[in-house]
């Protein structure tokens, strides 16, 4: 997860924990439903921790937990038993906690009573607010201390808190309780089998409770929630897989992502991804773009959404502290935190090294789709700046590859997708200086040179078609050159200050196998090493190999092993033919899925599957992230050789499912503003509405290849730089 860094990073939240998530609101809680401040727990709205405890007992006992199950991203259902006080074991009376989070939190509690005898019950209900913001939970050094204002008036219970000239507040409804300024309680006398209900409603706010946020509609019983998550499954495909497991991770990853999404505040009509629960619920550079991009087949306007915000906010100027230049794509946005423990000190930071090239990438990508015309164009000037920065920042020194360096110490150390601070280091163990010229984003430069190049072509633009290509040709070649590590048998992982080849092997190089800047000779032997014992887990390939001097396999970019990572390393490989190696990749993937309920984690240990028969879940993984969530759906379209081009009137099926995924069945699938149906059976695709203009080709179309081999023909080689 991008953000992470030698100080930032958080504690473990503790076992059990059950995170909810709705647009940029996310809650964090214990598996009985409480959240304690001591936790980094609690219900964030907008980077603010709105709730910092929300604790329940039931005469005066806290409730032992039994189950908590998410229905929804999110809704849950907790499940608890209230302990007895005579040294019996079995208690009669379990306690259902129904719990809802969307600009607030909606919780139904229900008591029943499973004795022969009626039982007096004292519920009450904690709260506190600490409106700390979400790096100073997230860090565990909350520096601001609030006054604070507590009132009840009948069933509502207001918290009002002051920092310097800042005001917030949050709103409490309880109709039916004992309501003061310390506690929420509830006098119920529940018959023997019998139950008792009451519902609370916790939002953000000065004045009167208000439950906008969950006003549930005549008739049909849904929420807000419900009715976004409704008009999401309406728009993406319908998938069933001869594989029920599959089938059911697939599944997760489209509700992940739906509950993922968020409204740029300034357009409400786009959406955007974001990066990931619990810590990163708002928009990033590298981690929206990845993500968008991996789900195209699924929602393309995702992508379109994600492009347009970031565009919005592309740097126009030189600032040190936030680290933007001119064209620069944004790293990350925060929305209401204090600044001086945010990147850079701003809301807006910029650090990253590779948001920038994977702009221009996924709108190549995006313009494939079949957008229309008019909307590409306006992102067109966006695109040309970005190419812009990489010429005249992004390749300070003029060598014709795109580094690093952070320009305050509040900055990242490191600035690609592993960007802990050790993340980059030699076999040896050594860490790299900057600045630091990483493998993958002269990949992700690569792929913007010809992304642009299509665009142009598409528009009729031989000349600037021809010059973009011409500079990814030498670029391909260049790289080649300078990364190879002949005696090793695989790509530099980046090139140091010095320009020495920093010679560990780590994954970054599948990025590379992706995006086709790897020779073919080359290929067979980082297929090699990406399947070796070293770096293949049985789970996935680590980050880093296992003979490397700074391996851990409990690390997080040292030796772990991350979903989405997995998945562009497989789809590389599949791009260079090794139809095998992607085969067991994706498999084993899918397996770990397994262990979590379908949804894949942000990353998990790199612990051989040898020596350990489950996935080892990594302390602080982000769960559900986003790249994470569209991993299935890159693993399985890879896998179906899916591609399409819309303005060359094509769409490509090669399918190479491994015969345990059984047959595949796709209805509703976006395609060039219609819909398609997808079947393979046996690996034999057919599809069924086309739209008009629209051929398809069973096949795989090297179409990125062809635009270098046809410019390298027409313009000579040399420095890619004008």
């Amino acid at each position: 997860m991008a953000g992470w860094n030698s100080d930032t990073a958080a504690g473990p939240m503790g076992a059990g924990t059950v995170t909810l998530v709705e647009g940029s609101s996310f809650c964090i809680s214990l598996p009985n439903g409480d959240i304690h401040p001591e936790h980094p727990h609690g219900l964030f709205v907008q980077d603010t921790r709105i709730l910092s405890k929300w604790s329940l007992t039931i005469n005066g006992q806290p409730l032992e937990p039994l189950a908590a199950e998410t229905k929804e991203p999110y809704r849950a259902l907790f499940a608890g038993r209230v302990p007895r006080t005579d040294g019996y074991a079995d208690s009669p009376l379990i306690v259902e906690r129904l719990r809802e989070v969307g600009t607030g939190i909606r919780e139904q509690i229900t008591v029943r009573n499973f004795s022969l005898d009626p039982v007096e019950c004292s519920v009450s209900l904690t709260v506190e607010a600490d409106f700390a913001d979400l790096f100073e939970v997230k860090e565990a050094r909350i520096q601001r201390q609030w006054s604070e204002n507590r009132q009840a008036e009948g069933h509502v219970l207001t918290i009002r808190s002051a920092w310097q000239d800042v005001q917030k507040g949050v709103v409490v409804r309880a109709p039916g309780a004992e309501m003061t300024p310390e506690a929420i309680t509830y006098r119920a006398s529940i018959a023997a089998h019998g139950q008792w209900s009451a519902l609370l409603i916790a939002v953000p706010g000065m004045g009167g409770a208000t439950s906008d946020s969950f006003v549930h509609a005549e008739g049909d019983g849904l929420s807000p929630s419900d009715r976004r998550r409704q008009e999401w499954v309406a728009r993406i495909p319908v998938l069933h897989m001869g594989n029920p497991s599959i089938e059911r991770t697939l599944r997760r990853s489209y509700d992940d992502l739906g509950a993922l999404r968020i409204e740029d505040p300034n357009h409400p009509d786009r959406v955007v991804v974001a990066a990931g629960a619990p810590w990163f619920m708002t928009l990033f550079g590298r981690d929206s773009l990845w993500a968008s991009e991996m789900a195209l087949p699924v929602d393309p306007s995702l992508a379109l959404g994600t492009l347009q915000t970031l565009a919005d906010r592309q740097g126009t100027v030189v600032d040190p502290m936030s680290e933007e230049e001119p064209g620069k794509i944004l790293h990350e946005v925060r929305l209401d935190v204090s600044s001086g423990l945010s990147l850079g000190g701003k809301s807006v930071y910029y650090g990253s090294v590779d948001a920038t090239p994977l702009f221009v990438d996924v709108l190549g990508a995006v313009s494939r789709w079949g957008f229309a015309k008019d909307t590409i164009a306006a992102l067109l000037p966006h695109a040309d700046r970005a190419l812009d920065w990489i010429r005249d920042y992004g390749d300070k020194d003029g060598d014709g590859f795109v580094e690093y360096q952070r320009l305050n110490d509040q900055g990242l150390i490191n600035q690609g997708w592993k960007d802990s601070w050790d993340g980059i280091n030699f076999a040896d163990g050594r860490l790299a200086e900057p600045p630091i010229a990483l493998c993958e984003v002269q990949a992700y430069v690569f792929a913007a040179y010809l992304a642009r190049a299509w665009m142009a072509y598409d528009a009729g633009d031989t000349v600037l078609g021809d010059k973009l290509a011409g500079w990814a040709s030498a670029l391909k070649k260049q790289f080649n050159e300078q990364f190879w590590m002949p005696e090793r048998g695989y790509y530099a992982v980046a090139l140091d200050g010095k320009k020495q080849q920093v010679d560990a092997c780590a994954s970054n190089m599948g990025h590379c196998l992706w995006l086709g800047l790897i020779d073919e000779d080359k290929a067979s032997k980082v297929a090699e090493r990406l399947m070796s014992p070293e770096m293949f887990s049985g789970w996935g390939v680590r980050t880093l190999a296992s003979d490397m001097g700074a391996y851990n396999p409990a690390s997080y970019h040292n030796g772990s092993v991350w979903p989405h990572d997995n998945a562009i390393i497989a789809a590389g490989l599949l791009r260079y033919g090794f139809v095998a190696e992607a085969q067991r990749i994706s498999t084993a993937l899918l397996e770990a899925a397994e262990y979590s309920g379908g949804r894949l984690p942000e990353l998990f240990c790199g612990f051989s599957r040898e020596q350990f028969a489950e996935p080892v879940p990594y302390p602080t993984a982000c769960s559900p992230q986003a790249w994470a969530a569209t991993t299935p759906i890159l693993l399985v379209t890879s896998l179906m050789r899916y591609d399409a081009h819309v303005s060359r009137g094509g769409f490509w099926l090669d399918p190479v499912l491994p015969e345990s995924y059984g047959d595949l069945h796709i209805t509703n699938a976006p395609l060039a503003g219609g819909r398609i149906t997808i079947d393979i059976t046996g690996s034999v695709p057919s599809v069924q509405g086309l739209p008009g203009g629209m051929a398809f080709h069973r096949g795989h179309r090297p179409w990125i290849t062809e635009l270098v081999e046809q410019a390298s023909k027409r313009l000579p080689q040399g420095r890619r730089r004008p």
